[in-house]
């Protein structure tokens, strides 16, 4: 075989393995310049690693963080089940994976148990913490609690490291669905969240404006003082 020969197999076996290699999910990395930002997710749904999409199954989340205390840090979450007709569902638990990874973990809310270092159902494996509506020993959620078509449920959770950080990143976000119905044999099922966009808590009170901006609207602010103190001294002469 010539050396232009090798090469293009060569290239043609790259090319199939960057095909076949799964997509990077979604990050998030935070900071104490992070505190107060919201992160919103919107997830799928599937019944397994290699099974399509259910067409209806979704749900959305936003995780807010509001406060860093030395190896702790703390976030308000929000839970939407937003499943459409024909598709029924109720979720049962929402988790991600850490870097570096967690020690403990808490939460209040509509998911108030939580599981650090388990397995996540439907094909997706080892996961760093979830977060769950009953008490189980796993991360598959349990009992008839939960969130279901077009409701919402809220709370917050705290986050425990070995030592005090300068950031954690989290990543590979998932929601569990239970009770499906309206999607053939599939009755239960997970979904993967791809953030949709975030908020800055600088933004919360209006926008910043750029320093050019802040120039021209100082400039226009002279110019109009100089006028009007032109045309009272016009007034004074007359």
């Amino acid at each position: 075989m010539n050396l232009r020969a090798k090469l293009l197999l060569s290239s043609l076996a790259a090319s199939a393995l960057i095909a076949s290699a799964p997509a990077y999910a979604d990050t998030i990395t935070l900071d104490s310049n992070s505190i107060g930002n919201s992160y919103t997710f919107n997830y799928n749904g599937f019944s397994g690693a290699n099974s399509p999409s259910i067409d209806g199954l979704t749900a959305s989340t936003t995780f807010t963080l509001t406060g860093i205390s030395g190896n702790q840090y703390t976030f308000d979450y929000s839970v939407t089940n937003t499943t459409s007709d024909p598709v029924n569902s109720r979720i049962s638990s929402f988790g991600f994976n850490t870097d570096p990874n967690i020690t403990g973990a808490s939460s209040t809310g509509a998911f108030a148990y939580t599981t650090v270092g388990s397995s996540y159902p439907n094909g997706i494996g080892s996961i760093d913490v979830c977060f769950k509506d009953a008490s189980t020993g796993s991360c598959a959620g349990g009992g008839s609690g939960g969130i279901t078509d077009g409701l919402t449920g809220a709370g917050t959770f705290i986050l425990t490291f070995a030592n005090a950080l300068s950031n954690v990143t989290l990543g590979d976000f998932y929601v569990r669905y239970q009770s499906v119905s309206g999607a053939g044999n599939v009755s239960s099922a997970s979904g993967i969240g791809s953030l949709t966009s975030s908020t800055s808590s600088s933004s919360s009170g209006g926008e910043v404006p750029e320093p050019g901006v802040l120039g021209l609207l100082g400039g226009g602010l002279i110019a109009l003082g100089l006028m009007t103190r032109r045309k009272r001294k016009v007034a004074a002469a007359a």
